[in-house]
C-alpha cells in the first residue's frame, strides 16, 4: 500500500487536515506531521535558532513546535522509516494564488517535499469562512490516485485551489498569475495612542489573463498550477549574456569588470 506524508501550516487542529487524512487513507497508509500552531504566511522558514519538539499525538500523527518546513524535514529524516510515494499539505483554508505562494507555508511544504525527491501536492480551498473541505478532500484524493500511477515532472509540485462554491465548471491546468493586494497595510494605534501597523486584508487585484490560476478561481474552476523548484528566468540568461555583455572578454583577453575597474 502507499505511503502518504499528509502535513499543513494551519496546525495539527485544522478541520482542513482532519477532512484531507480522511480523503486518503482509503488510497494509502498516511502519516500526518504538523504544526502545532497556526503558521499561515511563514513560507519557507526553517527553525535554526532553537531545539524543536516533536509529540506523539497518536499513531502516524506527530505535532512539531515549528514550521511546515521543519515538519516535512524532521518528518522525512527522523519519524517515517520510509521514504513516503506521497506528499500532500493542506487543506489549507483560503486560495493560494499568484504572488502569494512566495509567502504561502501551505505551498512551501510541497516545495520541501519536492526538494527531497518526493512527489508533492498542495491543496487549497478557495473561499471564506464557514469553510467546507469536503469538496477539496474529493480533489486531493482525485490528484492523489493520478500522481500515485502516473508520477509528476522532475522537480515539480502540483499547486491546486478548489473553488467554494456548489458547482464546479471543471478543471484548469493553469500558470501562476498575479495577485497584488491593495490596501493591505493597516495602520492602528495601541490604547496609548501609539502607532502601530497591521499587515492583512485589503483587496485584491487579479490578474486578467484567462489561463492564470487566480481567473480560473473567479470562473469557478479548479486550479491546478505545476510549479517548478528552478528559479532561473532562461530568457533572462541570453538577455544578460548577449545585450548586457556581463560574460564578455574584451580585445586583449581581459574580463570586461576587470577592464571597469581599472578605468575607475
Amino acid at each position: 500500500m502507499p505511503l502518504i506524508f499528509i502535513t499543513n501550516d494551519d496546525g495539527i487542529h485544522s478541520p482542513g487536515l482532519q477532512i484531507l487524512a480522511s480523503a486518503l487513507r482509503p488510497l494509502a497508509h498516511c502519516v500526518i506531521v504538523a504544526p502545532d500552531r497556526d503558521n499561515s504566511a511563514v513560507s519557507h522558514s526553517l527553525t535554526m535558532n532553537r531545539p524543536l519538539k516533536v509529540t506523539k499525538v497518536e499513531e502516524n500523527f506527530y505535532s512539531i513546535d515549528g514550521t511546515p518546513t521543519d515538519c516535512v524535514a524532521i518528518g522525512l529524516k527522523k519519524i517515517l522509516e520510509q521514504q513516503p510515494d506521497l506528499l500532500i499539505s493542506g487543506i489549507n483554508p483560503g486560495p493560494n494564488l499568484g504572488d502569494d505562494i512566495a509567502y504561502s507555508g501551505t505551498v512551501s511544504a510541497a516545495v520541501e517535499g519536492t526538494m527531497y525527491g518526493i512527489p508533492s501536492l498542495a491543496v487549497s480551498l478557495a473561499g471564506n469562512h464557514p469553510y467546507d473541505f469536503g469538496v477539496a478532500g474529493q480533489v486531493a484524493a482525485w490528484l492523489a490516485r493520478i500522481i500515485l500511477e502516473k508520477g509528476l515532472p522532475e522537480s515539480t509540485l502540483l499547486n491546486a485551489n478548489v473553488p467554494a462554491i456548489e458547482t464546479i465548471r471543471g478543471v484548469k491546468v493553469t500558470r501562476q498569475g498575479r495577485r497584488l493586494w491593495q490596501n493591505a497595510i493597516q495602520e492602528t494605534l495601541d490604547p496609548w495612542g501609539r502607532k502601530h501597523y497591521w499587515i492583512g486584508g485589503g483587496t485584491p487585484h487579479l490578474d486578467p489573463d484567462e489561463d492564470t490560476d487566480a481567473n480560473a478561481i473567479s470562473a469557478g474552476y479548479i486550479s491546478v498550477t505545476p510549479i517548478h523548484l528552478d528559479l532561473t528566468n532562461h530568457a533572462g540568461l541570453d538577455y544578460l549574456k548577449e545585450e548586457c555583455a556581463l560574460e564578455r572578454k574584451n580585445d586583449q583577453g581581459r574580463w570586461e569588470w576587470q577592464t571597469d575597474l581599472k578605468n575607475g
